[in-house]
């Protein structure tokens, strides 16, 4: 876990450079945080099957910095009047989330009686993941109409990438309760998996793609309120801690955030 974590620091190092050269240029600042939860798609459950995807969620927190680019702070005057300077801010952003893993759906269900059944009820994991990175948001809407009190909710989209440190663990209780034997796990990832690993409890990093919707309410003149869907996909498969090659294991790990946050502009 060392090493992405000086990874992770390596980037906000070299972010909040980019942002120090951003307020140079003359560029305005906003700060934030934000709670949300997190429903994880893995490779625990069934595929599209709502009892999985109710029952593993979890929470998320966040501190988020926008450059406005609409705004200048060193002549607390507007920017020049360009589409992109009133349509679209860059948010960088680290955020953490965490989220409790067990088995949902049909294999599981009390009727079943076998010992892959059982082995999969004993089966549970944690995800548990450091993300830093940067999106640029898109509003529909004049930024500056929307600083100045004009309407109320200002809608975006947004895009962008982050790095992902992650942490899983790997749990059962079934049999000697040792994750490295496989016959404590269920016998169809083992049959398919060629002698590679299917469940690992190791740290390792890697990156994503996020994309998000959602809106900002105009609290007062220097505040913001937010509310934001956002959708990641990972670019590594044992962020979850399982990666077993049965057909129905289509995807690498991804899940849905659902956020609120406050959003304080800096003079």
């Amino acid at each position: 876990m060392a090493l992405p974590i000086k990874k992770l620091f390596l980037l906000l190092a070299i972010l909040l450079s980019m942002q120090s050269v951003s307020a140079q240029l003359g560029f305005s600042h906003e700060i934030g945080a934000f709670v949300g939860a997190v429903a994880f798609q893995s490779d625990f459950g069934v595929r599209k099957d709502f009892e999985t995807n109710a029952g593993n969620t979890g929470v998320a927190l966040g501190i988020v910095h926008y450059i406005n680019f609409a705004y200048r702070a060193d002549c607390n005057c507007y920017s020049t009047d360009t589409y992109f300077n009133d349509h679209f801010k860059l948010r960088s952003e680290i955020s953490w989330n965490k989220t409790t893993l067990n088995h949902f759906g049909e294999w599981v269900d009390d009727s079943r009686t076998s010992e892959n059944a059982e082995r999969l009820r004993r089966h549970s994991g944690e995800s548990q993941n450091w993300d830093i990175g940067m999106q640029l948001e898109y509003f529909p809407r004049s930024i500056r109409a929307f600083s100045a009190g004009a309407y109320s909710f200002a809608p975006f989209a947004a895009l962008g990438a982050h790095y992902v440190a992650f942490n899983p663990s790997v749990e059962t209780t079934y049999g000697n309760g040792n994750i490295l034997d496989n016959n404590n796990f269920y016998s169809g990832w083992s049959d398919v998996a060629g002698g590679d690993p299917f469940v690992s409890d190791e740290s390792g990093s890697t990156w994503s793609v996020v994309a998000s919707i959602g809106t900002r309410y105009k609290l007062t003149i220097l505040s913001d309120l937010f509310v934001e869907l956002r959708w990641q996909y990972y670019f590594d498969d044992f962020v979850d801690g399982l990666n077993h090659k049965l057909p129905s294991n289509k995807n690498n790990d991804w899940n849905l955030w659902l956020n609120f946050g406050y959003i304080y502009y800096l003079d």
